[in-house]
Protein backbone atom coordinates (compact mmCIF):
# COMPACT_ATOMS: atom_id res chain seq x y z
CA UNK A 1 0.00 0.00 0.00
CA UNK A 2 1.52 3.30 -1.01
CA UNK A 3 1.45 6.35 1.33
CA UNK A 4 -1.45 8.13 -0.29
CA UNK A 5 -3.45 4.92 -0.11
CA UNK A 6 -3.07 4.84 3.41
CA UNK A 7 -3.76 8.55 3.83
CA UNK A 8 -6.80 7.81 2.01
CA UNK A 9 -8.19 4.80 4.23
CA UNK A 10 -7.42 7.21 7.60
CA UNK A 11 -8.71 9.67 6.21
CA UNK A 12 -12.05 7.32 5.57
CA UNK A 13 -11.68 5.84 8.83
CA UNK A 14 -11.57 9.27 10.15
CA UNK A 15 -14.64 10.61 9.16
CA UNK A 16 -16.71 7.20 9.54
CA UNK A 17 -15.55 7.53 13.17
CA UNK A 18 -16.72 10.76 13.47
CA UNK A 19 -20.19 9.55 11.50
CA UNK A 20 -20.38 7.14 14.23
CA UNK A 21 -20.13 9.68 16.97
CA UNK A 22 -22.37 12.24 15.42
CA UNK A 23 -25.34 9.38 15.12
CA UNK A 24 -24.75 7.98 18.59
CA UNK A 25 -25.06 11.55 20.11
CA UNK A 26 -28.05 12.26 17.84
CA UNK A 27 -29.55 9.01 19.47
CA UNK A 28 -28.93 8.99 22.96
CA UNK A 29 -31.85 9.85 24.82
CA UNK A 30 -30.33 11.52 27.47
CA UNK A 31 -28.52 14.29 25.55
CA UNK A 32 -29.71 17.43 25.92
CA UNK A 33 -30.50 18.03 22.53
CA UNK A 34 -32.75 14.92 22.46
CA UNK A 35 -34.33 16.04 25.16
CA UNK A 36 -35.18 19.66 24.09
CA UNK A 37 -36.45 18.22 21.26
CA UNK A 38 -39.15 16.15 22.76
CA UNK A 39 -40.16 19.20 24.04
CA UNK A 40 -40.49 20.90 20.77
CA UNK A 41 -42.16 18.44 19.27
CA UNK A 42 -44.91 18.15 21.63
CA UNK A 43 -45.09 21.90 22.35
CA UNK A 44 -45.76 21.87 18.60
CA UNK A 45 -48.67 19.72 18.51
CA UNK A 46 -51.78 22.15 18.48
CA UNK A 47 -54.10 21.67 21.39
CA UNK A 48 -55.15 25.23 21.57
CA UNK A 49 -58.77 26.22 22.65
CA UNK A 50 -61.41 25.77 21.81
CA UNK A 51 -60.73 22.90 18.92
CA UNK A 52 -57.74 21.23 20.40
CA UNK A 53 -55.90 18.19 19.26
CA UNK A 54 -56.21 15.85 21.96
CA UNK A 55 -55.62 12.78 20.06
CA UNK A 56 -52.43 13.33 18.60
CA UNK A 57 -51.35 14.69 22.16
CA UNK A 58 -52.12 11.90 23.52
CA UNK A 59 -50.96 9.43 21.11
CA UNK A 60 -47.43 11.52 21.47
CA UNK A 61 -47.40 11.00 25.02
CA UNK A 62 -48.14 7.34 24.55
CA UNK A 63 -45.44 7.06 22.58
CA UNK A 64 -43.00 8.17 25.11
CA UNK A 65 -44.66 5.92 28.00
CA UNK A 66 -43.36 3.18 25.51
CA UNK A 67 -40.09 4.62 25.44
CA UNK A 68 -40.20 4.09 28.94
CA UNK A 69 -41.16 0.85 29.21
CA UNK A 70 -44.52 2.66 31.51
CA UNK A 71 -47.93 1.31 31.67
CA UNK A 72 -50.61 3.63 30.39
CA UNK A 73 -54.07 3.78 29.07
CA UNK A 74 -56.57 6.58 28.55
CA UNK A 75 -60.22 7.12 29.83
CA UNK A 76 -62.79 9.68 28.55
CA UNK A 77 -64.80 11.37 30.54
CA UNK A 78 -66.13 13.18 28.09
CA UNK A 79 -66.19 11.89 24.88
CA UNK A 80 -63.29 13.39 22.25
CA UNK A 81 -61.75 14.37 25.19
CA UNK A 82 -59.15 11.53 26.43
CA UNK A 83 -56.98 11.85 29.80
CA UNK A 84 -53.85 9.77 29.40
CA UNK A 85 -52.54 8.09 32.25
CA UNK A 86 -49.15 6.55 32.81
CA UNK A 87 -48.05 4.39 35.97
CA UNK A 88 -44.18 3.66 37.53
CA UNK A 89 -44.96 0.53 39.66
CA UNK A 90 -43.78 1.02 42.38
CA UNK A 91 -42.06 -2.20 44.59
CA UNK A 92 -44.34 -1.79 48.11
CA UNK A 93 -47.89 -1.45 46.05
CA UNK A 94 -49.66 -1.40 49.74
CA UNK A 95 -47.90 2.02 50.08
CA UNK A 96 -50.12 5.32 48.65
CA UNK A 97 -48.97 6.58 45.29
CA UNK A 98 -47.96 9.68 44.26
CA UNK A 99 -49.74 11.46 41.31
CA UNK A 100 -47.78 14.09 38.80
CA UNK A 101 -50.71 16.07 37.21
CA UNK A 102 -50.53 18.14 34.19
CA UNK A 103 -52.87 19.51 31.38
CA UNK A 104 -52.14 19.41 27.78
CA UNK A 105 -54.73 21.95 26.89
CA UNK A 106 -53.45 25.64 25.76
CA UNK A 107 -54.95 29.01 25.62
CA UNK A 108 -55.28 30.93 22.38
CA UNK A 109 -52.93 32.91 21.07
CA UNK A 110 -53.05 36.65 18.95
CA UNK A 111 -50.95 35.17 15.98
CA UNK A 112 -49.59 38.48 14.73
CA UNK A 113 -48.27 39.68 17.85
CA UNK A 114 -45.69 37.06 18.80
CA UNK A 115 -42.07 37.74 17.07
CA UNK A 116 -41.91 33.73 16.53
CA UNK A 117 -44.92 31.37 15.44
CA UNK A 118 -46.75 30.26 18.85
CA UNK A 119 -46.93 26.85 17.80
CA UNK A 120 -43.13 26.87 16.19
CA UNK A 121 -41.30 26.03 19.48
CA UNK A 122 -38.40 28.25 17.58
CA UNK A 123 -35.49 28.71 19.66
CA UNK A 124 -33.24 31.94 19.65
CA UNK A 125 -29.92 33.07 19.66
CA UNK A 126 -30.37 33.37 23.95
CA UNK A 127 -31.97 29.84 24.17
CA UNK A 128 -35.42 30.90 24.63
CA UNK A 129 -38.12 28.26 23.31
CA UNK A 130 -41.07 30.10 22.19
CA UNK A 131 -44.20 27.88 22.27
CA UNK A 132 -47.91 28.53 23.51
CA UNK A 133 -47.66 26.11 26.44
CA UNK A 134 -43.64 26.20 26.97
CA UNK A 135 -44.36 27.63 30.26
CA UNK A 136 -48.15 26.70 30.72
CA UNK A 137 -47.97 23.91 30.78
CA UNK A 138 -46.56 21.45 28.25
CA UNK A 139 -42.74 21.94 30.34
CA UNK A 140 -43.54 20.75 33.14
CA UNK A 141 -45.74 17.52 31.86
CA UNK A 142 -41.91 16.65 29.94
CA UNK A 143 -40.17 17.38 32.95
CA UNK A 144 -41.92 15.26 34.56
CA UNK A 145 -41.53 12.40 31.78
CA UNK A 146 -37.94 13.45 31.34
CA UNK A 147 -36.97 12.85 35.02
CA UNK A 148 -38.70 9.26 35.35
CA UNK A 149 -36.13 8.66 31.95
CA UNK A 150 -32.86 9.63 34.09
CA UNK A 151 -34.04 8.11 37.06
CA UNK A 152 -34.79 4.51 34.84
CA UNK A 153 -31.45 4.96 33.22
CA UNK A 154 -29.57 5.42 36.54
CA UNK A 155 -31.30 2.37 38.01
CA UNK A 156 -33.27 3.59 40.38
CA UNK A 157 -36.64 1.78 41.44
CA UNK A 158 -39.48 3.35 43.49
CA UNK A 159 -41.07 1.63 46.58
CA UNK A 160 -44.14 3.99 45.83
CA UNK A 161 -46.33 4.16 42.69
CA UNK A 162 -45.90 7.35 40.52
CA UNK A 163 -49.03 7.81 38.43
CA UNK A 164 -48.33 10.83 35.25
CA UNK A 165 -52.01 12.48 34.25
CA UNK A 166 -52.16 14.51 31.06
CA UNK A 167 -55.46 16.17 31.52
CA UNK A 168 -57.64 17.99 28.95
CA UNK A 169 -59.54 21.12 29.50
CA UNK A 170 -57.88 22.85 32.32
CA UNK A 171 -58.11 26.37 30.64
CA UNK A 172 -61.54 26.44 30.32
CA UNK A 173 -62.69 25.33 33.62
CA UNK A 174 -61.11 21.38 34.14
CA UNK A 175 -64.77 20.32 34.04
CA UNK A 176 -64.47 17.28 31.33
CA UNK A 177 -60.72 16.64 33.18
CA UNK A 178 -59.37 16.61 36.49
CA UNK A 179 -62.68 17.33 38.06
CA UNK A 180 -64.14 14.22 36.71
CA UNK A 181 -61.00 12.74 37.22
CA UNK A 182 -61.09 13.29 40.76
CA UNK A 183 -64.69 12.17 41.67
CA UNK A 184 -63.60 9.04 39.62
CA UNK A 185 -63.94 5.50 40.74
CA UNK A 186 -60.70 5.33 38.82
CA UNK A 187 -59.44 7.63 40.77
CA UNK A 188 -60.34 6.15 43.97
CA UNK A 189 -58.16 3.29 42.55
CA UNK A 190 -55.25 5.14 42.39
CA UNK A 191 -54.73 5.16 46.45
CA UNK A 192 -53.02 9.02 45.63
CA UNK A 193 -51.36 10.48 48.41
CA UNK A 194 -50.05 13.90 47.55
CA UNK A 195 -50.33 15.52 43.97
CA UNK A 196 -48.27 18.18 42.59
CA UNK A 197 -49.30 20.29 40.19
CA UNK A 198 -48.41 23.59 38.38
CA UNK A 199 -46.86 26.30 39.43
CA UNK A 200 -45.88 29.84 38.45
CA UNK A 201 -42.46 31.09 36.97
CA UNK A 202 -40.10 32.86 39.66
CA UNK A 203 -38.60 36.24 38.35
CA UNK A 204 -35.98 35.47 40.81
CA UNK A 205 -33.38 32.43 41.98
CA UNK A 206 -35.84 30.77 44.55
CA UNK A 207 -39.00 28.80 43.23
CA UNK A 208 -42.53 29.15 43.95
CA UNK A 209 -44.64 26.54 45.31
CA UNK A 210 -48.32 26.86 46.06
CA UNK A 211 -50.72 25.23 48.96
CA UNK A 212 -53.49 26.73 47.50
CA UNK A 213 -55.94 28.56 45.19
CA UNK A 214 -58.22 31.44 44.29
CA UNK A 215 -61.49 30.79 44.32
CA UNK A 216 -63.30 32.16 41.23
CA UNK A 217 -66.80 33.61 41.40
CA UNK A 218 -67.85 34.88 37.74
CA UNK A 219 -70.54 37.61 39.32
CA UNK A 220 -73.14 39.41 36.88
CA UNK A 221 -74.75 42.65 37.94
CA UNK A 222 -78.08 43.44 36.35
CA UNK A 223 -79.87 46.98 36.66
CA UNK A 224 -82.83 47.67 35.47
CA UNK A 225 -84.91 51.21 34.78
CA UNK A 226 -87.68 52.97 33.43
CA UNK A 227 -86.03 54.21 29.87
CA UNK A 228 -85.95 57.89 28.61
CA UNK A 229 -84.86 60.10 25.92
CA UNK A 230 -80.94 60.82 25.85
CA UNK A 231 -82.01 64.44 26.96
CA UNK A 232 -83.95 63.56 29.98
CA UNK A 233 -82.42 63.72 33.70
CA UNK A 234 -83.94 61.89 35.99
CA UNK A 235 -83.35 59.26 38.93
CA UNK A 236 -83.22 55.26 38.76
CA UNK A 237 -82.06 55.20 35.28
CA UNK A 238 -80.51 51.39 34.46
CA UNK A 239 -77.04 53.03 33.65
CA UNK A 240 -76.97 55.16 36.43
CA UNK A 241 -77.77 52.40 39.05
CA UNK A 242 -75.29 50.66 37.51
CA UNK A 243 -72.12 53.17 37.84
CA UNK A 244 -72.83 53.57 41.41
CA UNK A 245 -72.37 49.38 41.73
CA UNK A 246 -69.24 49.71 40.22
CA UNK A 247 -68.17 52.45 41.95
CA UNK A 248 -68.58 50.55 45.00
CA UNK A 249 -67.25 47.85 43.62
CA UNK A 250 -63.94 49.87 42.42
CA UNK A 251 -63.75 51.66 46.05
CA UNK A 252 -63.60 47.83 47.44
CA UNK A 253 -61.22 46.61 44.54
CA UNK A 254 -58.84 49.58 45.89
CA UNK A 255 -58.92 48.96 49.28
CA UNK A 256 -57.52 45.21 48.62
CA UNK A 257 -55.36 46.20 46.04
CA UNK A 258 -53.74 48.85 48.93
CA UNK A 259 -52.99 46.02 50.93
CA UNK A 260 -51.18 44.32 47.95
CA UNK A 261 -48.93 47.10 47.37
CA UNK A 262 -48.25 48.07 50.60
CA UNK A 263 -47.01 44.45 50.92
CA UNK A 264 -49.17 43.60 53.69
CA UNK A 265 -50.30 40.80 51.99
CA UNK A 266 -49.63 39.03 48.89
CA UNK A 267 -51.33 38.48 45.53
CA UNK A 268 -52.72 35.52 46.58
CA UNK A 269 -53.88 36.98 49.71
CA UNK A 270 -56.41 39.29 48.99
CA UNK A 271 -59.82 39.24 47.07
CA UNK A 272 -59.35 40.60 43.85
CA UNK A 273 -62.12 42.31 41.50
CA UNK A 274 -61.81 42.92 37.95
CA UNK A 275 -64.59 43.87 35.76
CA UNK A 276 -64.29 42.20 32.47
CA UNK A 277 -67.65 42.73 30.79
CA UNK A 278 -70.11 45.81 29.92
CA UNK A 279 -73.05 45.65 27.94
CA UNK A 280 -76.05 48.59 27.28
CA UNK A 281 -77.37 50.45 24.78
CA UNK A 282 -80.23 49.66 22.15
CA UNK A 283 -78.51 48.42 18.50
CA UNK A 284 -78.92 50.05 16.09
CA UNK A 285 -77.69 49.79 12.21
CA UNK A 286 -74.84 52.02 12.72
CA UNK A 287 -74.26 51.21 16.46
CA UNK A 288 -76.24 52.43 19.31
CA UNK A 289 -79.06 54.06 19.54
CA UNK A 290 -77.63 57.54 21.10
CA UNK A 291 -80.83 59.11 22.02
CA UNK A 292 -82.38 56.83 24.18
CA UNK A 293 -81.33 55.53 27.44
CA UNK A 294 -81.61 51.66 27.94
CA UNK A 295 -83.65 49.69 30.41
CA UNK A 296 -80.92 47.45 31.19
CA UNK A 297 -77.59 47.54 31.92
CA UNK A 298 -75.09 44.80 33.51
CA UNK A 299 -71.35 44.41 33.80
CA UNK A 300 -69.69 41.45 34.52
CA UNK A 301 -66.87 40.80 37.26
CA UNK A 302 -64.27 38.09 37.72
CA UNK A 303 -64.09 37.55 41.29
CA UNK A 304 -61.30 35.07 43.54
CA UNK A 305 -61.68 34.41 46.83
CA UNK A 306 -58.27 33.02 48.90
CA UNK A 307 -59.59 30.08 50.76
CA UNK A 308 -58.43 32.72 53.92
CA UNK A 309 -61.29 35.03 53.33
CA UNK A 310 -65.02 35.00 54.40
CA UNK A 311 -67.17 34.26 51.89
CA UNK A 312 -70.64 34.78 54.16
CA UNK A 313 -69.14 38.29 54.00
CA UNK A 314 -68.75 39.16 50.47
CA UNK A 315 -71.79 37.76 49.51
CA UNK A 316 -73.49 39.91 52.66
CA UNK A 317 -71.65 42.68 50.76
CA UNK A 318 -72.88 42.29 46.94
CA UNK A 319 -76.69 41.99 48.30
CA UNK A 320 -76.20 45.02 50.32
CA UNK A 321 -73.64 47.25 48.25
CA UNK A 322 -73.11 46.17 45.33
CA UNK A 323 -76.75 45.08 43.82
CA UNK A 324 -79.00 46.11 46.61
CA UNK A 325 -83.03 45.75 45.61
CA UNK A 326 -83.60 48.40 46.60
CA UNK A 327 -81.43 50.15 43.48
CA UNK A 328 -83.21 47.71 41.49
CA UNK A 329 -80.19 45.71 41.30
CA UNK A 330 -80.06 41.96 40.47
CA UNK A 331 -76.99 39.50 40.40
CA UNK A 332 -76.14 35.92 39.42
CA UNK A 333 -73.08 33.95 39.57
CA UNK A 334 -71.84 32.52 35.99
CA UNK A 335 -69.48 30.40 38.38
CA UNK A 336 -69.06 30.38 42.52
CA UNK A 337 -66.49 27.41 43.60
CA UNK A 338 -66.22 27.04 47.44
CA UNK A 339 -63.56 28.02 49.22
CA UNK A 340 -63.45 24.58 51.42
CA UNK A 341 -63.18 21.18 50.57
CA UNK A 342 -66.29 18.50 50.35
CA UNK A 343 -65.22 18.07 54.73
CA UNK A 344 -66.20 21.48 54.88
CA UNK A 345 -62.46 22.48 55.84
CA UNK A 346 -60.53 25.15 53.68
CA UNK A 347 -59.08 24.03 50.53
CA UNK A 348 -55.36 24.29 51.86
CA UNK A 349 -52.44 22.34 52.05
CA UNK A 350 -50.31 22.13 55.24
CA UNK A 351 -47.07 23.69 55.35
CA UNK A 352 -45.87 22.05 58.28
CA UNK A 353 -44.45 19.21 59.95
CA UNK A 354 -47.78 17.39 59.71
CA UNK A 355 -47.36 17.17 56.35
CA UNK A 356 -44.47 15.31 55.45
CA UNK A 357 -44.77 15.88 51.12
CA UNK A 358 -44.06 19.47 52.29
CA UNK A 359 -40.47 19.01 54.00
CA UNK A 360 -39.92 16.41 51.57
CA UNK A 361 -40.32 19.36 48.74
CA UNK A 362 -38.01 21.11 50.37
CA UNK A 363 -35.45 18.75 51.21
CA UNK A 364 -35.63 17.52 47.42
CA UNK A 365 -35.22 20.59 45.94
CA UNK A 366 -32.64 21.47 47.60
CA UNK A 367 -30.97 18.48 46.80
CA UNK A 368 -31.29 19.48 43.33
CA UNK A 369 -29.41 23.06 44.10
CA UNK A 370 -32.54 24.79 44.10
CA UNK A 371 -34.40 26.76 46.90
CA UNK A 372 -38.17 27.56 47.61
CA UNK A 373 -39.79 30.75 47.82
CA UNK A 374 -42.61 31.38 50.77
CA UNK A 375 -45.17 29.14 50.06
CA UNK A 376 -47.87 31.03 48.85
CA UNK A 377 -51.72 30.67 47.03
CA UNK A 378 -51.90 30.68 43.91
CA UNK A 379 -53.58 33.68 42.44
CA UNK A 380 -55.73 32.22 39.77
CA UNK A 381 -56.99 28.49 39.89
CA UNK A 382 -55.58 25.26 38.51
CA UNK A 383 -56.68 21.15 38.54
CA UNK A 384 -55.36 21.09 42.51
CA UNK A 385 -58.80 22.21 43.20
CA UNK A 386 -60.53 19.35 42.59
CA UNK A 387 -57.93 16.92 44.57
CA UNK A 388 -58.03 19.06 47.37
CA UNK A 389 -61.99 19.05 47.83
CA UNK A 390 -60.89 15.39 47.96
CA UNK A 391 -58.97 16.26 51.01
CA UNK A 392 -55.73 15.56 49.31
CA UNK A 393 -52.53 17.88 50.06
CA UNK A 394 -51.46 19.32 46.64
CA UNK A 395 -48.89 21.24 45.89
CA UNK A 396 -48.78 23.51 42.40
CA UNK A 397 -44.46 23.67 41.24
CA UNK A 398 -43.20 24.63 38.22
CA UNK A 399 -39.71 24.74 38.27
CA UNK A 400 -39.06 27.85 36.10
CA UNK A 401 -36.52 30.03 38.29
CA UNK A 402 -34.92 33.67 36.57
CA UNK A 403 -38.19 33.43 34.15
CA UNK A 404 -40.65 36.26 33.36
CA UNK A 405 -44.40 35.20 34.31
CA UNK A 406 -45.85 34.96 30.41
CA UNK A 407 -48.48 32.89 31.10
CA UNK A 408 -51.60 33.44 28.67
CA UNK A 409 -49.29 36.46 27.52
CA UNK A 410 -47.71 36.96 24.18
CA UNK A 411 -44.09 35.38 23.25
CA UNK A 412 -44.88 33.09 25.79
CA UNK A 413 -40.90 31.28 26.18
CA UNK A 414 -39.32 29.23 28.39
CA UNK A 415 -35.12 28.93 28.61
CA UNK A 416 -33.42 25.85 27.59
CA UNK A 417 -31.24 25.50 29.95
CA UNK A 418 -34.03 26.36 32.77
CA UNK A 419 -36.09 23.81 31.25
CA UNK A 420 -33.05 21.21 31.80
CA UNK A 421 -32.85 22.65 34.77
CA UNK A 422 -36.60 21.82 35.89
CA UNK A 423 -35.91 18.15 34.72
CA UNK A 424 -33.02 17.84 37.57
CA UNK A 425 -35.06 19.39 40.29
CA UNK A 426 -38.44 16.85 39.44
CA UNK A 427 -35.76 13.70 39.36
CA UNK A 428 -35.11 14.48 42.49
CA UNK A 429 -38.63 15.56 43.87
CA UNK A 430 -39.62 12.05 42.24
CA UNK A 431 -36.90 9.74 44.37
CA UNK A 432 -37.70 11.32 47.16
CA UNK A 433 -41.45 10.95 47.28
CA UNK A 434 -41.29 7.54 45.99
CA UNK A 435 -38.46 6.12 48.23
CA UNK A 436 -40.73 7.82 51.33
CA UNK A 437 -42.11 4.87 53.34
CA UNK A 438 -42.56 6.92 56.18
CA UNK A 439 -46.36 7.70 58.03
CA UNK A 440 -48.78 9.77 55.44
CA UNK A 441 -49.78 11.59 58.99
CA UNK A 442 -51.63 14.57 56.37
CA UNK A 443 -53.92 11.33 54.82
CA UNK A 444 -53.92 9.13 58.28
CA UNK A 445 -56.10 12.26 59.53
CA UNK A 446 -58.64 12.67 57.14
Amino acid sequence: MNFKSLNLLLLSITTLFLFLSISTAEEDPLSSSSIVSRFQRYLQINTVQPNPQYYEAADFLISQAKSLSLEYHTVEFVVGKPLVLLKWPGSNPNLPSILLNSHTDVVPFEHHKWTHPPLGAHIDSHGNIYARGSQDMKCVGMQYLEAIRRLKASGFEPVRSVYLSFVPDEEIGGHGGAEKFAESDEFKKLNVAIVLDEGLPSPGENYRAFYGERSPWWLVIKAVGAPGHGAKLYDNAALENLFKSIESVRRFRASQFDLLKAGLKAEGEVVSVNMVSLKAGTPSPTGFVMNLQPSEAEAGFDVRLPPTADPESLERRITEEWAPVSRNMTFEFKQKESIYDKFGKPALTAIDSSNPWWNLLEEAVSNANGKLGNPEIFPASTDARYFRNQGLPAIGFSPMANTPSLLHDHNEFLNQAEYLKGIEVYESIIKFYASYVGRDNFKDEL
